[in-house]
C-alpha cells in the first residue's frame, strides 16, 4: 500500500511538471529515477521488518511451549518421589565360617598364620582380653587361680613409706624392662634386699598414701610382726611364672576390680602341713625348678 501511494504520488508530480502535449522534459527524468529507487528500498525494508516480526512471534510461542513442558516434567517428578513405594530393606546375609579343607594351598595357610597375631593384638588393644575366659555365649567366665599372673621377683631395695609408719616401699625386679614399686606392710628392718619373692603382677595399680603400688607380694602371717614371704624354689630367676597343674590357661592382662577375682580366690590360697603353697590341692610350681613354700608357717592363709 505504501509503495503504490508513493509511486502514484511520484507519477502525479511528474505529470504535473510535463508541458501540454504529454512530452516530459529531459531535466525531470533524474528526479523520477531517484524517487523510484527510494520506493524500492522502502519496500524491501518493510518486507524485512515483517519477516522479523513473524520470526519473533514464533520464537515467543516456542519459549512458552518449552516453559509449559518443563513445569509438567517437574510436577511428574515430584509426584513420583512422593508416592513411590518404599523398597524393603534387605537384611544382611549371615556369613558362616568356612572350614578350610586339607587340600588348602601352602600360600593361603601362610597368609592365615601371618594374620592371626595381628588380629590378636588388635583384640587386646580394644580390651577384649576378658573374652578369653568365656567358653561360649551365655556361660560364666571361669574364676580360678589360672587368671592370676604370679611370677618370681627379686627385691632391689626397701625403704620406709614417707607418709605412713606401718608401710614400706619395695622396688622389685620381675624380668621386665623396668622394676616395679610395691607398697606393703613389711617391716623395714627385715633384710629382704636381694631376696627372691613371689609376686602377684596383674593387680591394678593403686595409690597408697601417695605412692603408687604396681604389684602385690605374697606372704603368710600370724600377726603384723610375724610375716613370712613366700619363697620360690632354688634356681628360680626374676620373671619365672608360677603355674598350677590342674588349672591351665593364660592369666588376665589386668584384674578388673568389679569382678573381685582376687577376693574370690584368696580364701583358697593356703599352705599345707609341710608349708607348701597350694590352691585347692594344686601346688604353686615353677616348671622344672620346684615348689613355692613358706619357711616355718604351716596351714596358713596366703595374702
Amino acid at each position: 500500500m505504501c509503495f503504490h501511494r508513493v509511486f502514484s504520488m511520484s507519477l502525479t508530480q511528474l505529470c504535473s511538471h510535463a508541458p501540454q502535449g504529454g512530452i516530459v522534459a529531459e531535466d525531470t527524468i533524474p528526479t523520477w529515477r531517484k524517487n523510484y529507487v527510494c520506493v524500492l528500498v522502502l519496500q524491501a525494508s518493510v518486507r524485512e521488518e515483517k519477516k522479523l516480526l513473524v520470526e519473533n512471534a514464533r520464537l515467543k510461542n516456542d519459549i512458552a511451549d518449552l516453559r509449559v513442558q518443563l513445569q509438567e516434567k517437574n510436577k511428574r517428578k515430584i509426584a513420583k518421589a512422593l508416592f513411590a513405594p518404599v523398597p524393603p530393606t534387605a537384611k544382611p546375609a549371615l556369613s558362616l565360617p568356612v572350614r578350610q579343607s586339607d587340600s588348602a594351598s601352602p600360600a593361603s595357610a601362610l597368609e592365615e598364620r601371618a594374620e592371626r597375631p595381628w588380629r590378636r593384638r588388635r583384640g587386646e588393644r580394644r580390651g577384649e582380653d576378658t573374652q578369653r575366659h568365656t567358653l561360649s555365649l551365655g556361660e560364666e567366665p571361669r574364676v580360678d587361680v589360672s587368671r592370676l599372673d604370679i611370677r618370681i621377683g627379686r627385691v632391689l631395695s626397701i625403704r620406709r613409706h614417707p607418709l605412713a609408719e606401718t608401710l614400706s616401699v619395695q622396688v622389685v625386679e620381675l624380668g621386665e624392662p623396668a622394676p616395679r614399686t610395691v607398697v606393703s606392710k613389711l617391716n623395714q628392718k627385715q633384710d629382704l634386699c636381694g631376696n627372691l619373692v613371689v609376686v602377684l603382677c596383674n593387680v591394678r595399680p593403686c595409690k597408697l598414701k601417695g605412692v603408687v603400688s604396681q604389684a602385690r607380694l605374697l606372704c603368710c602371717s600370724t600377726s603384723d610382726d610375724n610375716i613370712e614371704m613366700l619363697a620360690p624354689p632354688p634356681g628360680s630367676i626374676p620373671g619365672d611364672r608360677v603355674t598350677f597343674n590342674n588349672y591351665p590357661g593364660e592369666p588376665d592382662r589386668e584384674l578388673v576390680s568389679k569382678d573381685r577375682v582376687w577376693e574370690i580366690l584368696q580364701p583358697d590360697l593356703q599352705t599345707d602341713g609341710r608349708g607348701v603353697a597350694s590352691y585347692k590341692g594344686a601346688w604353686f610350681e615353677v616348671k622344672g625348678k620346684g615348689l613355692c613354700r613358706i619357711p616355718t608357717l604351716t596351714n596358713c592363709s596366703i595374702h
